[in-house]
């Protein structure tokens, strides 16, 4: 380790340890192409990525929006074209394989982000433990730790993690403590706490909640490096991102600005390419009229002539088609259900001594589109869980109804897909093989995955492509009773409008929890609201339930007011007990 350390120790003088790089542009992207097979993610792509700026990479799924941000990262070659970043330029990006850390603990994690720093601060104490001491070697790391500020290392580490929602006294305990969502979580603080010029995070609000959200956009907008993010949450990227990178029509277009400034210009340019298009259709059919006209004539012949090589010197460009596609997402129950559908009584969990869910009691009648709200950290997917015979309650029953055959989509789609060798056809053949291959093809097919696809296998799949694969297998299982949790979270825009239009289609009972304010508002018709003080048990829409409650669970603004005026009468109580 101590050649490799010092090695970087001399490469480090051309940069800076907090902070960029003393470079114009982080990034320079030449006549970027990628191919898959026959299929073209994108072609001719030159980008040019500046210090300070954030970046959002979006589009549909499976248009190459992962694929663009891992090869900007320097993690997969491009087909062709080549991506030049600066020579010392420290990178961070978002990690998923938490299982490789089950035994560390977790603020030691974070530490570990910035590896150069970690190793300095791990050698320079076994340095001071060992005799004779080095005192050469002790200023060489001494040298590094000062450069990257490494005393302060230990309380950044604790404040990420805080502010994405890791309570302090779970920091000494290893990472196997954590839930999977929270394991994600401090794979994220470990990448934040690295400080790195080039920062890659490829969907970082999948398992967060609306606090954590409000945070990261904080930490996001003070970061002095360069930022490339992938997401699907729309309000994220209209906090972070100053420029927007659009993978469409086989093409990487770059615009200025957030997402909505994005959307109306890009609508824009199209409806300019539109009418452009249209203007020189208009020309050559005017052209056409006149030759078929006057060229008979001999007094205008010159005239027929002539038009007849401006004509042939117009080009129409092709119209591009867009990669933004819809999936035919379809819900249909097998038959009718019992009237009472789902009863919880008593539900009693708590995790390490702290309770989630205190003496909660619903009841779920057939056609019920249920929406589980409530703050941060109440326990609606633990509810889930607890529902699915997934997680066991402390105390409390659970009794399914008559002729009840449930749906689940949990958040972790590997939990539901199982075997990730397994093929895409194979997993869903598993649940409708007497249909015939080409009726299972068609399901594919209808989610948007292609003949080649079928053979990839599941655990090589993006979130959004698992979501649909999912979807695809509930479809087919025809279940009576959906229970979805945060069903929108790798689905984009055009997913996310389908799959509202196929569940309000859906002829059976609905349970879900989501953060999507759109798609609860469209969806729900009864409003379950978990709170410290018990349940309200609301039949209406969310609007109507805001109205008359004024408690918002997914206004971002609203939320973090809530949480603050909180903590603020916690610390209240605290003093007056003294």
């Amino acid at each position: 380790m101590g050649v490799g350390l010092l090695r970087w120790i001399g490469a480090a003088d051309g940069g800076s340890a907090h902070g960029v790089l003393h470079t114009h542009t982080m990034i320079t992207a030449t006549s970027l192409s990628m191919h898959f097979g026959g299929q073209t993610l994108f072609t001719g792509a030159d980008l040019q990525l500046e210090p300070g700026q954030r970046y959002g990479i979006v589009g549909a799924n499976g248009a190459g929006k992962s694929t663009l941000l891992r090869i900007l990262a320097g993690q997969e070659a491009p087909s062709a074209g080549e991506v030049v970043r600066p020579r010392h330029a420290r990178l961070g990006v978002l990690e998923q394989d938490h299982f490789r850390y089950e035994d560390v603990p977790i603020l030691q994690l974070v530490m570990m982000g910035n590896h150069q720093l970690w190793e300095a601060m791990v050698e320079r104490e076994r340095v001071l433990a060992t005799e004779p001491f080095d005192d050469t070697r002790y200023s060489q790391l001494e040298d590094v730790v000062l450069r990257f500020d490494g005393y302060r290392l230990e309380s950044r580490a604790a404040k990420i993690l805080e502010g994405l929602g890791i309570e302090a006294g779970l920091h000494p305990q290893p990472l196997r403590v954590l839930s999977g969502g929270f394991k994600l979580r401090a794979l994220l603080a470990k990448t934040l706490a690295a400080e790195p010029d080039l920062l890659f995070l490829d969907e970082p609000t999948n398992h967060l909640d609306i606090l954590a959200i409000k945070w990261l956009e904080g930490f996001l907008a003070d970061h002095v490096g360069c930022v490339v993010v992938v997401s699907h949450d729309l309000r994220f990227l209209d906090a972070v991102c100053t420029h927007i990178l659009d993978v469409d029509y086989e093409r990487v277009t770059p615009y200025r600005g957030d997402y909505t400034s994005f959307v109306a210009r890009k609508a824009e340019a199209r409806l300019r390419l539109e009418a452009e298009i249209a203007r020189r259709e208009a020309e050559i059919a005017d052209h056409k009229a006149f030759i078929a006209r006057f060229s008979a004539k001999a007094t205008k012949a010159r005239q027929a002539n002539s038009r007849q090589k401006r004509m042939e010197k117009i080009v129409i460009e092709e119209l591009p088609r867009s990669s933004r596609r819809h999936p035919g997402f379809r819900f249909q129950a097998r038959r009718p259900s019992g009237r009472e559908v789902l009863k919880l009584e008593h539900i009693d969990r708590s995790f390490n001594d702290k309770a989630v869910l205190v003496d909660v009691s619903i009841t779920v009648e057939r056609g019920d589109r249920l929406a589980i709200l409530g703050p941060n950290g109440i326990g609606k997917s633990t509810l889930l869980k607890i529902a699915m015979g997934l997680l066991p309650p402390d105390s409390g029953t659970i009794t399914w109804g008559h002729e009840t055959d449930v749906g689940y989509f949990p958040q972790d789609h590997a939990e539901a897909l199982g075997d990730p060798a397994q093929s895409v056809l194979s997993c869903l053949w598993d649940v409708c093989h007497d249909e015939g291959m080409g009726a299972v093809l068609a399901r594919l097919g209808a989610v948007l995955f292609t003949r080649d696809d079928a053979d990839k296998p599941v655990g090589n799949l993006s979130g959004g492509e698992g979501a649909r694969l999912l979807f695809a297998r509930l479809s087919a299982q025809r279940p009576t009773v959906l229970v979805l949790d945060e069903p929108t979270n790798h689905l984009d825009l055009e997913g996310i409008e389908a799959l509202a239009g196929a569940l309000e289609a859906y002829d059976g009972t609905l349970i879900f929890v989501s953060h999507d304010r759109w798609f609860v508002d469209r969806l729900a018709t009864r409003i379950v609201d978990i709170g410290p003080d018990g349940v309200d048990d609301y039949r209406g829409t969310y609007a109507e339930h805001l109205a008359r409650s004024g408690t918002d669970h997914l206004d971002r603004e609203a939320v973090v007011a809530d949480a603050r005026q909180r903590r603020r009468r916690s610390k209240k109580r605290r003093r007056q007990s003294r």
